[in-house]
């Protein structure tokens, strides 16, 4: 008996401990995302609540460090004029999430993410440091969240966000040696214009010219040999057009 009363109590103050947790990580404040960087605002009012500021590369892996928004200048400006910085979530809710054995919570938090993707992120600054844009471009870094086969699906979350309708898709050219990775080839690019914004939505699934799905020297599948990718962009008038939207 005293055995077993000693077991209900271990499970009772491990409930306690997880509803804890719980109320715990409710009262912490909500992580900042990129969507409450709010185009239009001057960089010195954005909250310090990102980490890893740097200079983007319209998707790919960072460059020149920076200490903050404020050192937008530091980077180069692209063809609109504007300059990109890029920047990671907070992960303190992360790590708060796995010390409490959270599984949902890290799901939730973990990494820089969206809809379950992982993303690269960063806003596009104008040279009086007003953020004029946004770019969103899914990450192949992390195939533990999403398989990278996938990635190219994170646009239709993106292009729903703001209304299906009054897009303009349009297939691009397919150029030499590209291929379809089994039956489906994606290679669209969409845009919208309204209420002073300008979008954009990229998507790429197909082989380029040499990636092929057996490798013909060995005839082993060649699983990773495929483009696929998502960005999307979005902007305020006059840089959307002078990105070229």
């Amino acid at each position: 008996m005293i055995r077993l009363i000693g077991a209900f109590g271990l499970l009772a103050f491990a409930m306690l401990q997880m509803d804890s947790a719980q109320a715990q990580l409710q009262r912490r404040e909500r992580r900042f995302d990129i969507w409450q960087i709010e185009l239009g605002t001057h960089v010195s009012k954005v909250p310090d609540r990102f980490v890893d500021y740097a200079c983007g590369t319209g998707g790919n892996a960072p460059s020149t460090q920076l200490r903050s928004f404020a050192d937008f200048m530091r980077c180069r400006p692209e063809s609109s004029g504007l300059r990109e910085v890029y920047f990671r979530y907070d992960d303190e809710l992360e790590y708060w999430a796995r010390a409490m054995e959270l599984e949902r919570e890290i799901n939730v938090y973990r990494g820089t993410q969206m809809y379950d993707y992982p993303v690269v992120v960063s806003v596009l600054v104008d040279p009086e440091g007003f953020v004029r844009g946004r770019r969103v471009v899914a990450d192949q870094r992390y195939p533990e969240i999403r398989e990278r086969f996938e990635l190219w699906t994170l646009g239709n979350f993106l292009v729903q966000r703001f209304t299906r309708t009054e897009w303009t898709c349009v297939d691009q050219e397919v150029e030499e040696g590209e291929t379809p990775v089994g039956p489906d080839f994606v290679k669209v690019r969409c845009t919208k214009a309204k209420d002073g914004l300008r979008f954009l939505s990229e998507q790429r699934y197909f082989r380029k010219k040499g990636q092929m799905g057996i490798d013909p020297h060995t005839g082993k599948l060649e699983v990773q040999a495929f483009t696929s990718t998502s960005k999307f962009e979005m902007y305020m008038d006059p840089w959307g057009e002078r990105a070229g939207l």
